[in-house]
């Protein structure tokens, strides 16, 4: 069941706690929400997960682009753990939920006890940005959730051997049935934000993964990834050689998490940070 806290602009913003035991803080991809992590979720037992849906996404409010930016959705995960009355925490970042866990470390390091990164790192390569640039913010063109799933099949290059059913799961959490047909559950300007994110050149964020120095560190990459290439990844292995590592193979951007390969690196992340 989501629950409700207020941000400090008074934005109404949901979340969900599943689990008893140690939390850990799960963030979820762009257009995404705290269903991310349902496939995950029956895979840690005695762990209280936390998933929050940002502002815009999901059943939280719609405040508008300008506020669709990864420093206001950091400052939201900081008043969750502040409402939940929480100090440092464990983070398991999906894509853009990986960006905040960094944003996070560098600037609030004593919220962050460690970070698993979901397929994200400090260096975004091009071919992904450009499929998210095609399809954020718009709605699907086909009109019930079994069409949504049959093309979510056929368009989502680099994944094999998924099931029917999770494709379906898949159109579910992110599409609502509407006497129109399925719309996006988040606000469409968040296209607005996004693109305005990428014009020009791109940071070098690069320093925010070294802000988790001293911490524990996961990765989780997709084998055929999209978005973050093998260099980027041996980058961080190279700075990190610490660092958790799986690759999932079978999967583009972004694994599901339920994966045998991403069990063993969340399970080793959150065992590194007890």
């Amino acid at each position: 069941m989501m629950e409700h806290f207020r941000a400090q602009d008074g934005a109404r913003i949901a979340y969900r706690v599943t689990g008893e035991g140690p939390p850990l803080l799960c963030l979820a991809g762009l257009t995404r929400n705290a269903s991310d992590f349902d496939y995950l979720g029956p895979h840690l037992p005695g762990i209280r997960m936390i998933c929050m849906d940002y502002r815009g996404r999901g059943a939280s409010e719609w405040t508008g682009a300008d506020t669709y930016t990864l420093p206001q959705e950091a400052q939201d995960a900081v008043g969750l753990l502040d409402h939940l009355g929480l100090g440092a925490v464990p983070i398991l970042g999906t894509s853009r939920g990986g960006l905040i866990g960094m944003v996070l470390a560098a600037t609030v390091p004593d919220r962050v006890a460690g970070l698993c990164l979901n397929d994200v790192g400090p260096e975004i390569a091009r071919p992904g940005l450009e499929r998210i640039f095609d399809y954020v913010g718009r709605n699907p063109a086909v009109k019930t959730h079994d069409e949504a799933a049959a093309a979510l099949a056929r368009s989502m290059a680099g994944f094999e051997g998924v099931p029917e059913a999770r494709w379906l799961e898949e159109a579910r959490h992110h599409f609502v049935a509407t006497p129109e047909g399925l719309k996006i559950n988040y606000d469409p300007a968040l296209r607005e934000a996004f693109l305005a994110a990428f014009e020009g050149a791109a940071p070098d964020l690069w320093p925010l993964f070294d802000a988790l120095a001293g911490k524990p560190v996961a990765l989780i990459r997709g084998a055929n990834s999209d978005l973050l290439s093998r260099t980027a990844a041996d980058e961080m292995r190279r700075r990190r050689p610490d660092l958790i590592f799986a690759e999932v193979p079978g999967r583009a951007h972004i694994p599901f998490l339920d994966e045998p390969e991403s069990l063993a690196a969340i399970r080793a992340f959150l065992g590194a940070v007890a």
